[in-house]
């Protein structure tokens, strides 16, 4: 783990981005899932199974993926923060799912794991933290995370032959790549895997320290103490680790451009993600317009897909995770996103946290630009990345609810 120290009518009529509450207690409709061709930012909800739930949407380049599945007794998340096209998120929402779901299911079948629940609230054998250790106490952590780099794996391959199969007519598709968040709960277990600098925050109890308090979070929250503290459970993959920078540079002694402008090969923020072929093999590199070229010194791969992979066991203590990509922290730090939920969730319990986030995020995107932000919801929406990125979401709350918003 990594450690790291309004009313919304307004917004609904005149800014694109998509929320809502996702229950973990499951209906048993069955729905079509909606064409989302016309619509720029598509929410779909698909009951393919009495006990399963699946709600897909899209902001941007970014996808966002959630299923909730009494059978197997899991909530899978899944964020994609795409970057140079489409093309990259929209196969990872097709198809890494499937994968995951093909490789843990055989693991769990091998390890004799329950694929039963009858707990509605969360996905367990029961309503007692004694009963939801037991729901999990077969299943092997290490091989549940095995399973997870696998299917990421097999998927990123199947979208790179996809690709090279295509480089002829679409040579830009060794552009497209995407960051990768995925979050899976089986009961207290919570297993995540990133590529990238998508995060998962956990919000966890901490105890008073008067001390300690952060005068600038109490200001800004007019007298609301926050309780909660912010734990990172994930790693950024950037030029912003320095580990990252060494290692890539460990890799490529005899590139002395490797990093600029603090970019891989000055094109990429990010030091790993799913795709981007053209930082991968020098191949992918030349088939592109030489105008989106970088030099290319060697065969090495300058990025990789290799995941971080994590563990989290879910205590007392704990309170909500949230999951994003980056753009959230282009304006807030882990901490003020958690005070920004808990001081939400406490004037509000019946809201929507993750929307109330996106809604700060244009605040003060507007407040940096020096607008109102009914002015920069009035730019069209893609001179409006000059402002902010596109921005997804997901609260999780853990005593039983999801909530998702992106922008």
């Amino acid at each position: 783990m990594v450690s790291d120290s309004s009313s919304s009518s307004s917004f609904e009529s005149s800014v694109s981005f998509m929320s809502g509450p996702l229950p973990f207690s499951l209906t048993k409709d069955t729905k079509d899932t909606k064409d989302t061709e016309d619509d720029p930012f598509p929410i779909s909800i698909t009951t393919t199974h009495p006990s399963l739930q699946w709600a897909q949407g899209k902001a941007g380049e970014d996808r966002v993926h959630v299923v909730v599945s009494e059978q197997h007794a899991w909530v899978f998340v899944g964020i994609y923060d795409g970057f140079n096209g489409p093309d990259a998120t929209h196969f990872l929402l097709t198809h890494l799912y499937p994968s995951i779901h093909l490789h843990l299911t055989h693991i769990l079948c091998q390890q004799g794991h329950s694929q039963h629940t009858h707990n509605h609230k969360r996905p367990s054998t029961g309503t007692t933290p004694n009963n939801r250790s037991a729901s999990n106490s077969k299943v092997s952590h290490v091989e549940v995370l095995k399973a997870l780099s696998r299917a990421l794996m097999k998927t990123e391959e199947a979208y790179l032959a996809m690709a090279d199969n295509m480089l002829g007519q679409n040579p830009e598709l060794a552009l497209m790549g995407s960051c990768v968040l995925v979050m899976l709960m089986m009961g207290d277990d919570v297993y995540l895997m990133n590529v990238g600098d998508s995060r998962a925050v956990l919000a966890t109890k901490s105890p008073t320290d008067l001390e300690g308090i952060n005068q600038h979070l109490f200001n800004d929250f007019a007298g609301f103490l926050p309780s909660l503290s912010a734990v990172q459970l994930t790693f950024d993959h950037s030029t912003c680790a320095e580990e990252e920078l060494i290692r890539i540079r460990n890799e490529h002694p005899d590139d002395s451009a490797v990093i600029t402008n603090d970019r891989v090969k000055g094109s990429l923020k990010v030091t790993r993600a799913f795709g981007a072929g053209f930082l991968k093999q020098p191949k992918w590199n030349n088939a592109l317009l030489e105008m989106f070229r970088i030099e290319y010194v060697g065969t090495a791969p300058y990025i990789s897909c290799h995941p971080s992979l994590y563990h989290y066991r879910v205590g007392p203590k704990d309170r909500f995770l949230i999951l994003s990509s980056d753009g959230l922290y282009q304006y807030l730090t882990n901490e003020e996103a958690v005070a920004q939920v808990e001081m939400f969730l406490s004037t509000s319990p019946d809201g929507d946290p993750a929307q109330h986030l996106v809604e700060e995020i244009l605040f003060r995107a507007a407040a940096k630009a020096g607008m109102e932000v009914h002015e920069l919801i009035e730019i069209p929406q893609g001179d409006r990345r000059r402002y902010y990125d596109d921005v997804s979401i997901i609260v999780i709350s853990l005593e039983g609810r999801i909530w998702r918003s992106f922008v």
